[in-house]
Parts: C-alpha cells; sequence; structure tokens
C-alpha cells in the first residue's frame, strides 16, 4: 500500500514544501518547492495577507508539479517559546492477548488529561518507554500480551495564539493542518539514526533571523533556545562592508563566498554593479573575511548556549539550516565546536539542501508516529493517486508515483 504525505515549512526567508510518498518502507520525494515568503518572521505570522499569498503561491507550484490540488499538510512549526514536561499514562488492554495500536493511542492520551493548560496547545508527546504488567523499558509494546499498558512521555506545548495564526494562513491558504511538529523535530529526523537514538546530542538551526539550539535525549527533545541572530546577519555585514544591495550581498554570500578566508582563493574577484556604470570590485579573501567573522559570532553563542542547557555530555552536535550549505562550512564548525560537530547532509534526491531538513523531517515523524499506533494514513484519494500516476490518460501498472520522472517535479 502506498501513502503519500505533504510537508510545510513556513519560514522568513521561504515556504518550503515536500511530497513524499512511502512505498515499501521507504520515502520518495514526489515534488519540493522553496518559495520566496512575505508576511513571516521567524516562524510567526506578521501580515496575514501576505503570508497567505506567500503560501498559495507556493502551493500552486505544487500542485503544477502534481497535477492535483494538495488540500492536507503536516506544518512545522517553530519551538520558541515552547514548554516541555513529563506525564504518565495507565490503561487496561482491551484484549490481554495481544496489545494494538488503539491500546497505545489510549495510554498516550491518558497520559495526557490534565497536563496542558487552557491557554497552550498540546504539539508532539513522545513517549519514552513503555511498561507491560512487570515488563519496563519497551518501545513498542505492539503485539505483547498483557493487561495493563503504561507508558512515561515527554509532552511539548506552544501559546496558542501565534499557533493559531499559523493554522489560520494555512486554511485561507485551502489547505487543513492534520497535524504539527516543532521544526527541530524535523531537523532531528531527517538525519537520525540507531546510534544518536541512544546519545545526547544537539542540533543547530541557523535560520534567516535567529537560530535554534535543541537538546535531544535518545531521539526525544528535551530543551530548546533560541538566539536572535541568523544568516540575515551576514547578508546585512557584507552589504554594509561593501556597500552594496542587499540582494548582491546574499546572491555573493550563497555563491562566491568560503566559510573561513584561509581557504579562500586570492586570486578570485568578481565586480558588482553599482549605479550607472559604477563598479564594485569584491575578492573571496575579502568577503570571506566578512562571513566568517559573523560564521564565529554565530557558533559562538550556540556554544554558550549548549553549556546553559544541559550538563550533560553532548555526544554530537549537527548544523543545518540554508547557511550550513556555505562552502566549507564544515571547517569552521570543528573549529570552533569540535570534531563532534558536524553539517548536516540532507541527501535525499530531490530536497538535496539542508534548507529542506524540516519539512523532510516532520514527515518521517508523523510517519514513524503513525506506525507506532498502527495507523495508516494518505493525504492524497485514492483518484488522486490515479491521476498522479496515470500518463496520457492511461494508468500505469505501478503503485509507486515514483515511476515519473524524477525532474519533473524538483523546483530547487
Amino acid at each position: 500500500m502506498s501513502s503519500v504525505y505533504t510537508g510545510i515549512d513556513l519560514g522568513t526567508n521561504s515556504i518550503k514544501i515536500v511530497v513524499l510518498e512511502k512505498t515499501n518502507d521507504k520515502l520518495h520525494v514526489l515534488a519540493s518547492v522553496s518559495s520566496p515568503s512575505l508576511g513571516i518572521r521567524n516562524g510567526q505570522i506578521e501580515d496575514t495577507k501576505k503570508a497567505v499569498s506567500s503560501v498559495k503561491a507556493a502551493l500552486k507550484k505544487v500542485n503544477d508539479m502534481m497535477g492535483i490540488k494538495i488540500t492536507k499538510v503536516i506544518a512545522a512549526v517553530p519551538p520558541t517559546n515552547c514548554f516541555m514536561d513529563i506525564a504518565i499514562g495507565s490503561v487496561s488492554v482491551l484484549d490481554p492477548s495481544c496489545i494494538t495500536g488503539e491500546d497505545v493511542s489510549n495510554v498516550l492520551k491518558d497520559a495526557l488529561i490534565g497536563q496542558v493548560k487552557e491557554e497552550e496547545e498540546l504539539i508532539t508527546a513522545v513517549p519514552i518507554n513503555f511498561t507491560v504488567d512487570e515488563v519496563t523499558n519497551i518501545k513498542d509494546p505492539k503485539g505483547m500480551q498483557g493487561e495493563v499498558l503504561e507508558t512515561k512521555v515527554v509532552l511539548a506545548t506552544l501559546p496558542k495564539e501565534p499557533l493559531y495564526r499559523i493554522l489560520e494562513v494555512l486554511k485561507l491558504s485551502g489547505v487543513e493542518a492534520i497535524d504539527v511538529a516543532f521544526t527541530s523535530t524535523g531537523d532531528y529526523y531527517s538525519i537520525k539514526n540507531s546510534k544518536m537514538d541512544k546519545e545526547v546530542g544537539a542540533i543547530i538551526n541557523i535560520g534567516e533571523l535567529s537560530s535554534n539550539i535543541s537538546i535531544f535525549n535518545k531521539g526525544i527533545q528535551i530543551k530548546n533556545a533560541t538566539i536572535p541572530i541568523g544568516s540575515k546577519n551576514v547578508d546585512k555585514d557584507i552589504s554594509y562592508i561593501f556597500k552594496i544591495p542587499s540582494d548582491d550581498s546574499k546572491r555573493l554570500k550563497e555563491t562566491f563566498a568560503v566559510s573561513m578566508q584561509s581557504y579562500a582563493d586570492s586570486n578570485d574577484v568578481v565586480d558588482v554593479a553599482l549605479r550607472g556604470t559604477e563598479k564594485k570590485e569584491i575578492s573571496q579573501v575579502g568577503i570571506s573575511k566578512v562571513v566568517e567573522a559573523r560564521l564565529e559570532e554565530i557558533l559562538k553563542l550556540a556554544k554558550n548556549e549548549l553549556k546553559n542547557l544541559t550538563n550533560r555530555e553532548i555526544r554530537y552536535i549537527i548544523i543545518t539550516g540554508g547557511l550550513s550549505e556555505l562552502a566549507g562550512f564544515q571547517y569552521i564548525v570543528e573549529e570552533k565546536l569540535g570534531l563532534k560537530a558536524r553539517v548536516c547532509n540532507v541527501n535525499t534526491m530531490g530536497i538535496r539542501h539542508n534548507k529542506y531538513s524540516s519539512v523532510f523531517g516532520v514527515v518521517k515523524y508523523f510517519d514513524d508516529k503513525l506506525s507506532l499506533r498502527g495507523k495508516n494514513c494518505s493525504m492524497l484519494s485514492d483518484e488522486d493517486i490515479r491521476i498522479v500516476i496515470s500518463s496520457d490518460g492511461k494508468t500505469i501498472n505501478n503503485n509507486s508515483i515514483i515511476s515519473k520522472v524524477f525532474g519533473h517535479f524538483f523546483d530547487n
């Protein structure tokens, strides 16, 4: 059976949307879009009208690629001002001969009773472990025998007002958010492995205007902090130092600069057109020096925040976000954070860029959550799937939409 999921991430700089199909326990990218955004700042809605227009434009690109209309999404939301706590639930198993996904859902619901404040909204409830009768520390109790099922969960909430504004923008744009998850959860799920699921680590996402630092313990987010500095500060530095327009500074950052001046080519220069016939000559060494200074500051602040968040030994640090795609970024990360730090590498075909880490990961998280509860979900109807996998009016005899030519879908 094939399931199709759509994730959306409303960023300051761009709206990211990915459509994925799960077949044979693997996720394949069907469509991906990174479209300019307006009216959104640090994941918060500042201008509803502009935000709706931006989301509609991004959705139109996806709809045109797919040949159908996307109506349901999983929304990635920033963990800013989130609250985390531990809750415990216990229920009698419906059929002691075999614990099912329904029992898992019931015990998770029991753990949440009375735990969410009136002004808060539940975002995630991630089980730490389960207990079946006297058997403890179980990750997935489905299929076991027992009379009583217990669980300990980490629940995370957000203030209702900013969350509801995001959901309102999505609704006005013509889509329904059937689930929400933190962007930090998405970052983790986009690159998680069995080793990370056993360790304490950190993920740093350098966003447009701010950077988010999250602590994960055995795959579960336990702490979060935000520092008010991000990729936009690099653009402003370049623009100020070299007296060039902001659009040019961003373009040069992404296509010309490297993360450390020691790796820059002393002979490489570029001309930037100014007013009239005037030009500004910028060397790669010069611009990289400016970029390196700001990156050092971001990583230093992030490192200090990690110390404030936990006293535990951090076994891994992963840096993601669009800025992490800068040439040579791994070198400055290792120099400032040590060898246990590395740059995220989203290498799935169709979304080979770290700006997609959050939105790609929330889809993987959603699928994992469904599996634990023993449920299936597809955000497309059978008719929509038939349309997508058809060619010249003839249905392809293949359950996988991935049979279409990959390049047709990707808008990177």
